[in-house]
C-alpha cells in the first residue's frame, strides 16, 4: 500500500493489491499516509499456499480490478 500511495504522488499511476487477510491493514496505511480513501485491488486470502489455477484466478482479478481502478482514477480526476 505504501509503494503504491509513494509511487502515486510522484506521478506513477499505481494499484495497491490486497488479499482479503489484510484489507484492514491496508486500510490503515492508507489512512497513515493521508489517504484514508485510498481504492485498491483486494484478492482472495491466502497466496501461498493457492494452487496454480488458483493463482491464476487471483491474477485475473487482481489485473481487472487494476485496470478498472485506474481508468476510473483518469475518468473522475
Amino acid at each position: 500500500m505504501h509503494d503504491a500511495i509513494t509511487a502515486e504522488r510522484h506521478g506513477t499511476p499505481a494499484v495497491g493489491v490486497m488479499t482479503t487477510g489484510f484489507v484492514d491493514a491496508a486500510e490503515i496505511m492508507a489512512r497513515a499516509c493521508g489517504l484514508a480513501g485510498y481504492r485498491f485491488a483486494v484478492i482472495e486470502h491466502p497466496v501461498a499456499s493457492a494452487t496454480d489455477e488458483q493463482l491464476r484466478e487471483r491474477a485475473v482479478a487482481a489485473v481487472t480490478q487494476g485496470l478498472d481502478l485506474l481508468l476510473m482514477d483518469r475518468l473522475d480526476g
